[in-house]
C-alpha cells in the first residue's frame, strides 16, 4: 500500500509569487498544509511520513528537500550535528532564506530532534519551530534514575511544567524518545510517563523499538498501552546495532524489510489505536553523520523499500 498522496503544491502555498514570504504569508501556508485532512470520511486507515533530515548525512537542504515527497512524506525533521547538520544549514540561511527553500520545494519544517539541548532547553527552539508552522520537537530524558524509577518519571513530569506552558503557547508538542541509558528506557518508564502526562496534552512520547526488545507481541501491547500519548513513531529495528562499524548489508538491518523484525503486530497496534502521529523510517549509520548510502538517490530507495514493508500488514 501507498503512503497518503502528498498535497501538490498549491494547497501548500506554492503558486504564489517569487517574493520574499511575508512572516504571516508563511505561516498561513504552512498551517493550511499542516490541518489538510490525509484521510477522507471512511477512508482506510493510513500512515503519515516525515523525512528525517540525518538519514541524509550532512548533504545540503536543497538536495535532501526535492526527496520529502518521494518517500510520500508531507513534511521535513531538522536534525543538528553530529547526526545531520540541517538545522545548522537553515541558520546559516537566515529565517526568510530558509523560508524561501522551503517554498520552492514545496515543504514544512514539521519538527526538529533536539537531543543536543535536552528537555529543559527548548524554548528558543519552540519559538522557531511555531514561527515556521512546525509543532513537535523530540528529545530525551536525562540520565537514569538512582533510585524509584517511578518517582524518577513523576519528578520528570513536574519539571517539566513550565516549559510545557511555553509549548502551549506556542502551539508545540515535546515527545520524549525511549533511548538507552536514560531515564525513559524501557517499556514501564513509557508507561509512567504516559500515565503521569495525562493531564499535560503538550508532552508525549517517540517511540523507538530498537531500543526496546524485540519482541512484536510486546511492541503491540506497549503501543496500545500508551494510546494517545503516542505523538510520533521510529520504523526502526535493532537489527544487528548501530554502535560499531558493520559490512552495509547488515548496517541496514535496522530498517523494515532489511531486518528480521515482523512489524505485523506493530502496524497492526498502530491501526487499532487509530495513531495519528506521523512514522519516520530510520535507522543510524556508523560513524554518526554520513548519509546511510551514498547517494540522495539511493537513500530514497531503501527508505521507500522500507516503508512498503512496514505498511505491508494494512493491506496483507
Amino acid at each position: 500500500m501507498d503512503g497518503p498522496t502528498c498535497l501538490p503544491p498549491q494547497t501548500c502555498g506554492c503558486a504564489m509569487s517569487n517574493n520574499v514570504w511575508t512572516r504571516r504569508q508563511f505561516l498561513a501556508a504552512t498551517a493550511a498544509f499542516a490541518a489538510a485532512p490525509v484521510l477522507g470520511e471512511g477512508s482506510p486507515f493510513q500512515f503519515r511520513y516525515l523525512l528525517p533530515s540525518c538519514m541524509y548525512g550532512t548533504m545540503r537542504l536543497a538536495e535532501i528537500l526535492p526527496e520529502v515527497a518521494k518517500i510520500h512524506a508531507d513534511g521535513i525533521d531538522l536534525w543538528p550535528k553530529v547526526h545531520g547538520d540541517q538545522r545548522e544549514q537553515a541558520d546559516a540561511l537566515g529565517r526568510d532564506g530558509f523560508g524561501r527553500l522551503l517554498k520552492e520545494h514545496g515543504v514544512r519544517l514539521a519538527m526538529t530532534t533536539r537531543y543536543d539541548l535536552g528537555p529543559y532547553g527548548l524554548e528558543k527552539e519552540m519559538e522557531y519551530l511555531h514561527d515556521f508552522g512546525g509543532s513537535l520537537i523530540v528529545t530525551g530524558s536525562g540520565k537514569p534514575p538512582q533510585g524509584s524509577l517511578k518517582e524518577a518519571v513523576r519528578e520528570f513530569v513536574t519539571r517539566m511544567e513550565p516549559h510545557l506552558a511555553v509549548a502551549e503557547r506556542l502551539g508545540v508538542t515535546i515527545a520524549i524518545e525511549n533511548h538507552g541509558k536514560a531515564l525513559i528506557e524501557s517499556p514501564d518508564s513509557l508507561r509512567y510517563l504516559a500515565d503521569f502526562a495525562k493531564s499535560s496534552p503538550r508532552l508525549g512520547i517517540a517511540l523507538a523499538p530498537y531500543h526496546l526488545p524485540q519482541e512484536p507481541e510486546t511492541l503491540a501491547g506497549l503501543i496500545r498501552d500508551l494510546g494517545p500519548k503516542l505523538v510520533h513513531f521510529y520504523a526502526w529495528e535493532h537489527g544487528m546495532g548501530c554502535m560499531t562499524k558493520l559490512p552495509k548489508d547488515d548496517e541496514m538491518k535496522q530498517l523494515p524489510g532489511y531486518g528480521s523484525l515482523d512489524f505485523g503486530p506493530v502496524v497492526k497496534a498502530l491501526r487499532d489505536i487509530q495513531y495519528g502521529g506521523h512514522v519516520e523510517v530510520f535507522m543510524h549509520p556508523v560513524p554518526r553523520g554520513v548519509p546511510i548510502l551514498p547517494t540522495a538517490g539511493e537513500v530514497t530507495a531503501a527508505m521507500n523499500k522500507a516503508r512498503v514493508a512496514f505498511e505491508k500488514s494494512l493491506t496483507g
